[in-house]
């Protein structure tokens, strides 16, 4: 099993709207061949990064994920909030940061 990890990093008046691009999502990731599940966690001390933990069956569909339209069709509101402030001049709203890891045990 092949696991990703999206450390994101919210500025503090955006958190609200990541929470909602996420209880609304469009579901992209789960029609992908092998994508097992996903986890979502908030950091319960309000100051570290929201973690969005996905499990695939290897390296490879994960990859595919990431280079697929249902990827940018999946994140395409996100996105559009970075782009708005970079428009305006402004730091983007969040920050990406992937680690990936191999399961060696469960």
């Amino acid at each position: 099993m092949f696991v990703a990890i999206n450390y994101i990093t919210c500025k503090e008046e955006y958190k609200q709207r990541f929470r909602d691009l996420f209880d609304t999502r469009a579901r992209e990731i789960d029609k992908m061949p092998g994508f097992v599940s996903m986890n979502v966690l908030e950091p319960t001390d309000g100051k570290s990064d929201f973690l969005v933990v996905s499990y695939w069956e290897s390296e490879n569909n994960f990859k595919n994920w990431t280079h697929s339209e249902a990827f940018i069709e999946g994140h395409k509101r996100g996105f559009a909030d970075i782009e708005k402030a970079k428009k305006e001049g402004k730091e983007p709203p969040m920050k990406s940061t992937f680690k990936t890891y191999e399961v060696i045990a469960d």
